[in-house]
């Protein structure tokens, strides 16, 4: 099996880390303060996005071509951008242990650096035109 180890220092390897960091500090913060609603959304996504980051780094994405990866990578994100920003909000207004508070906090952070996963690629996604032929921003 091949590594990548050029994606974990890539933009979006860097994000994807950052994003199992902020989702696990809020598990842990929300599993503190004794909160199952958020503890199990929380680690949902943290295991989802664990298993996109194995898969870049295995490149199995190359060899599983049944699915579009980077469509189902952008659905992810922008899905769990806005159930986090529900799911955060929720936490901070609902809540006064501190656990709870944080982890809301920590959630934002992640709604961010998953809305900035989510673009980043989206950017990169072409349907079927290959890279040349596709129109550049220079010409006008």
């Amino acid at each position: 099996m091949d590594v990548d180890a050029a994606f974990v220092k890539s933009k979006r390897g860097i994000l994807k880390i950052a994003e199992m960091v902020t989702l696990f500090i809020a598990f842990v913060c929300f599993a503190a303060a004794s909160r199952p609603e958020f503890i199990a959304a929380t680690l949902l996504e943290l295991l989802i996005i664990a298993l996109l980051l194995l898969l870049y780094l295995l490149k199995l994405n190359k060899s599983l071509t049944f699915f579009f990866w980077p469509f189902i990578d952008v659905f992810n994100s922008a899905f769990a951008a806005f159930y986090f920003i529900v799911l955060s909000v929720w936490a901070l207004s609902t809540s006064v242990v501190t656990g709870t508070v944080v982890g809301g906090v920590v959630g934002l952070v992640s709604v961010v650096l998953l809305c900035v996963d989510g673009c980043l690629l989206a950017k990169n996604i072409t349907f079927n035109i290959s890279r040349h032929e596709a129109p550049s921003q220079d010409k006008q």
